[in-house]
């Protein structure tokens, strides 16, 4: 039995995006003024200096890393074909303003396919299995918006429902892992009950970072800049690069709150202790693609199929099979168990991909694999992480 999109990605991961470009592709030089500095060219840094740019400010975007994007990066050198390493969807297109400039920027910006199967060990489940794992669900998100309503701001996994039985795993993955990157013992009732619902998924066939660079190609970039200090005593700021100072009215510092946390970023004066404590209870969850080649279709499921199993524990995945009708498969772990599996390397996150997948397709299916690769963004130095969302007793 298959599910709408909206029943079973209660809430799918997501981030935002960029392509495998050389260090010199924007080639700005640095200026020794402008009126606002940007730090990072992720999604947020571009649309901040969109913004700058229409009401006619002069405005640098400085880039730590070689390309724009952030943590979001579309590949499109490994497999010949574009595939993204950071986000891979986009929501709400009713409301979503990605979605309009992407087609106005000429890209092909269309609807994700409806269709997803749950497998129960070889098989897909049954009907009446399939509609025991959607009211589990809605019991578990239930329990977690009553909660919210209550006076402290306990955990998720504090109040689920005791009686999920065999599909309790399955649900901790899909609302917790999958969703944000985080166990739900991780993650504030509050936030997880205040998050945006996603209705739809759009994908862009040439990558989401494809997208992202589409939006940045006008702006004034300066890439492997990293910000190394910021003074903001007086009424400017300097912001100091191995490249040289910046002088400015002010900076827009959007890095993730881990780097931020990490101290990566020197500030004069220090950041005040409110904010730093208020990023660190939005520290980044872990979510990695291990996308693996495998020609022919040895899966037998249809492009953009996703897959999850019955799950006795959070040690699984979320499979995206024949991404944009290519041989690529990408099976995704997160949370605790997706962060100690990165933490093993490249090698052990694709032993581990290859032994689930026979698990639930047999030996035949992973006999076939041509080349493989794997993110580690809690590895990354400039982005330490995959999204974030708020602990216990944070969101506020």
């Amino acid at each position: 039995m298959t599910m709408t999109r909206r029943d079973f990605l209660t809430a799918s991961a997501t981030l935002a995006v960029a392509p495998a470009l050389g260090a010199n592709a924007w080639g700005a030089p640095l200026p020794r003024e402008a009126d606002i500095v940007v730090i990072g060219a992720g999604a947020a840094g571009i649309a901040a200096a969109r913004r700058i740019m229409a009401a006619n400010r002069k405005v640098i975007v400085v880039e730590a890393a070689g390309q724009i994007g952030g943590r979001c990066l579309t590949d499109t050198a490994t497999f010949d074909v574009p595939f993204d390493r950071g986000a891979r969807w986009m929501h709400n297109p009713d409301t979503n303003p990605m979605i309009t400039l992407g087609r106005n920027a000429g890209l092909d910006v269309y609807p994700a396919p409806l269709g997803q199967k749950i497998r129960i060990g070889r098989r897909n489940a049954r009907a009446g299995e399939t509609e025991e794992f959607l009211a589990a669900l809605v019991r578990a998100n239930r329990a977690i918006d009553d909660a919210s309503r209550g006076r402290t701001d306990v955990s998720c996994a504090s109040v689920l429902p005791k009686d999920l039985g065999d599909w309790a795993g399955t649900v901790e993955f899909m609302l917790g892992a999958n969703a944000t990157g985080k166990d739900l013992k991780e993650i504030s009732v509050i936030d997880k009950a205040r998050a945006q619902e996603r209705n739809a998924a759009i994908a862009c066939r040439q990558g989401m970072g494809t997208l992202i660079a589409k939006l940045g190609e006008q702006i004034p970039l300066s890439l492997s800049t990293p910000a190394s200090r910021i003074a903001w005593s007086g009424r400017d700021v300097t912001v100091e690069t191995p490249a040289g100072k910046i002088a400015a009215r002010a900076a827009i510092v959007t890095v993730s709150s881990n780097v931020l946390t990490a101290g990566n970023i020197k500030f004069t004066p220090d950041i005040p202790k409110r904010q730093l404590d208020a990023a660190a209870k939005l520290s980044l969850g872990s979510y990695d693609h291990i996308v693996l080649q495998l020609p022919r279709n040895p899966l037998g499921l249809s492009h953009d199929d996703i897959i999850i199993e019955q799950s006795a524990s959070t040690r699984t995945a979320l499979l995206f099979a024949n991404m944009g009708s290519s041989a690529l498969c990408s099976i995704d772990v997160a949370g605790s168990f997706g962060r100690d599996l990165s933490a093993q390397g490249e090698p052990a996150m694709i032993a581990f991909a290859v032994e689930w997948l026979t698990k639930l397709f047999g030996s035949e299916a992973t006999s076939a694999i041509r080349k493989s690769s794997a993110t580690r963004w809690n590895a990354a130095p400039f982005a330490l992480g995959a999204m974030s969302v708020a602990a216990p007793g944070g969101q506020p």
